[in-house]
Order: C-alpha cells, then structure tokens, then sequence
C-alpha cells in the first residue's frame, strides 16, 4: 500500500529546513539538549497554531496521540515541561531569523518594480497578563505587547515583524526598519516624526501619512480638484520649522496636503511628499491601509497570540514568531493548491485535516469508496 503523508507534513515540508539547521548550530540552541530539540520544539508549536490549541497539555497530549505520524515528520512527541523551559530558555533569534528567512524567499518571487512597490506599517497591541509584570507592565494594571510589522498588501505577506512591550514607542521602533529605497511607505499618525520622514525622503521613499490636527501648512500652491470625487482640497506648502518647541524640522522639502471625505463624512489630511501623482491616487494610497489592520485580525483570529504558553519575554516573542511562520506556511501552501479562495477558509480545513493522511488538493475530495470485500461479513460494534 503506498504510504500517505499527513496534512501538516505537507504544509512543514515548506520550511528551508536547510536554514533552520544553520541556525540550530549559529546559536548553538541543541547544545547539550537531551529532550527536546530545537526541531522538536518548531513542530510542536507550529502544530499547536495550526491545530488551534491553546496550552502546553493540549499540545503534547494530542502530539501523543499521534506519535506514528510525527515519526514520519522526523519530530518526536514533547513533553509539556520540556517544551516549558525551551521556551523560557532558548533563544528567540532561532526563530525570528528563520521567518526572515522565508520571507525573503516567499517575497523575491511576488516583488513588482521597485517604483511599484507598496509597503503599510503598523502595530497591534497584544494583552498579556500579570505574569508578565517584570518585562511587559504599561501601567499598575495592565502588561502587554506590541507586533511591529511592515506589510506588503499586494503579496498579502508580512516582511518585517518586531516585538517590543507596549510601552515602547512605535517611531522608536519604525527607526530601527529597514528601509527599501525607491518604496511607497503608507503609515499612521503613530509614525509622526519629521526626522524619519526625511531619512525616508532622502532614500528616496514615497511616504503617505496624515496630518495631525494642529499641524500647519505654509501653502505655496493650489492645485486642481477633480471633477465629482470626495477630494476637498489639493495644497503643496512646508512644513513648521520645528516639530515641537525644542526640536528643528529637517524635513524641509515641500510636502502636499489632500484633504479628502470619507464614506462616512470624516474629513482626512493627507501627507505625502509626491508633488506629481493626482489626488485621488494618494486618497486610494492611504486607503490600502486597511490591509494591514484585516491582517492583524486574521491573525488575532484564527492564530494563537491571544493564550500564552509561558510569560517570560522569550516564550512570548517565540510563540508571536511561530505564529507569523505558520501564517507564511499556510499562505503558501493555498498558493501552491489554489484548492479554495477564501485565506480563512482554507486554514479551517487544514486545521479539521491537519493530522489526516491526505492530500491537500483533494480536502474536498468525497471518502474514497471502501476498498472492503463485500463477501466478507462486517461486525458492528457499539
């Protein structure tokens, strides 16, 4: 009988296992590890986002459950205070650069023209609890974290992602992003900072943000509006000389202001320093940014950042990454199948599959026929 491979062997096969070997030994993580290897621990977490559980037992008593099968994936079964320590102990870096990894890998087949290219930043909060306390608290009462990412909403993928507490300021952590010179940058007010818009400026960058509220425009121009859209106003003018009282400006090129009307009546003053493109191309601009925030929720969703399986700094940050990974996994395992359209309904079935030894592009695909002999008598057991 040929032998069948699970659902979740095949979505694993998509990790560059080659990589993750290398960084097993750059970061010596299996060094005097007698239980739980570094492998080990990747298949078990990946294994518990992809199947929904949300805690060590739930993890390793349904691993147990189907040892034969993890066989076959070159993992062994962990042990829940195993898996524990490898998570309070090893280090992050293992993971957060095998999702580097393969986002470089999955994004160089999908990346347009540079002038083309889109990027949205943004952050989301993630709650965490008191345990946490000694690295995470924001105030008495509450701890937290926040996922940094920079998202690129044409291959629906993110290629950068951050972890700081939620303390942290995101223009802090905006600063320290790589940047791609020549790209559309698309943010928030969160990333009000007139320094980093220049360094961006000076790469080269497209940068769309908004206005805060009280922040003038020396108008030097008026420039046309399109005949029946929602743009209000198209005005290129300077920025103030000084971001606050005590901080100059070094953004000194002129910037255009679009102030443009929402569908739901809200007026928006649009930022952007492209002089050349028409309004309504920077009003849709600054609108692709809620890309990110339904990336977030399909995140929050249907992955597990919002259950805990450690509250050290290192567990948390090890469990967000593994969390990104099994995103990227599952992205490209419905690109590689194209077996249903729908991003959420495709990790639904492979979640009700995932330990089921049957191909991914046939998950629709009715019960094969008993191959029983109807010769033979069957017993029912009840």
């Amino acid at each position: 009988m040929r032998h069948q491979n699970s659902v979740l062997h095949d979505v694993l096969q998509r990790i560059p296992w080659d990589v993750f070997d290398r960084l097993v030994e750059q970061h010596r993580s299996d060094y005097r590890v007698r239980r739980l290897s570094t492998k080990d621990q990747l298949v078990a977490l990946l294994f518990g986002q992809l199947s929904g559980a949300t805690s060590l037992r739930g993890i390793t008593d349904t691993m147990a459950s189907h040892r034969a099968r993890f066989y076959h994936l070159g993992a062994r079964p962990a042990q829940r205070s195993s898996l524990s320590d490898a998570n309070k102990r090893r280090p992050s870096a293992v993971f957060a650069e095998l999702f580097t990894a393969m986002v470089g890998r999955v994004h160089r087949g999908l990346r347009r023209a540079i002038g083309e290219t889109v990027y949205l930043i943004d952050s989301t909060g993630i709650p965490l609890n008191g345990l946490s306390q000694d690295w995470a608290h924001y105030s008495a009462k509450v701890c937290g974290a926040k996922l940094h990412v920079i998202y690129d909403p044409d291959a629906d993928q993110p290629i950068y992602a951050a972890i700081t507490p939620s303390r942290s300021n995101d223009i802090t952590t905006a600063q320290q992003m790589p940047i791609e010179p020549g790209a559309t940058y698309v943010f928030d007010l969160g990333y009000y900072d007139y320094r980093w818009w220049a360094a961006m400026a000076d790469a080269g960058c497209r940068i769309v943000t908004r206005f805060k509220r009280n922040t003038p425009l020396a108008v030097v121009a008026e420039l046309p509006l399109p005949k029946g859209s929602a743009i209000l106003s198209d005005r290129i003018g300077h920025l103030p000389e000084r971001q606050s009282h005590n901080r100059h400006n070094p953004f000194q090129d002129p910037v255009r202001e679009v102030r443009v009307t929402t569908d739901t009546g809200k007026i928006l003053r649009i930022l952007t320093n492209d002089l050349d493109a028409s309004a309504q191309e920077i009003a849709d601009l600054y609108r692709r940014r809620w890309a990110i925030e339904l990336f977030f929720r399909w995140v929050k969703q249907n992955l597990k950042i919002d259950h805990f399986l450690g509250a050290s700094e290192n567990a948390v940050r090890i469990q967000i990454i593994v969390a990104l990974i099994a995103f990227l996994l599952l992205r490209l395992a419905q690109a590689a199948h194209r077996l249903v359209k729908s991003p959420l309904a495709f990790a639904r079935l492979i979640r009700a599959n995932l330990m089921h030894r049957r191909r991914i592009d046939q998950l629709l695909d009715p019960d094969p026929p008993s191959s029983q002999d109807h010769r033979q008598m069957a017993i029912q057991w009840n």
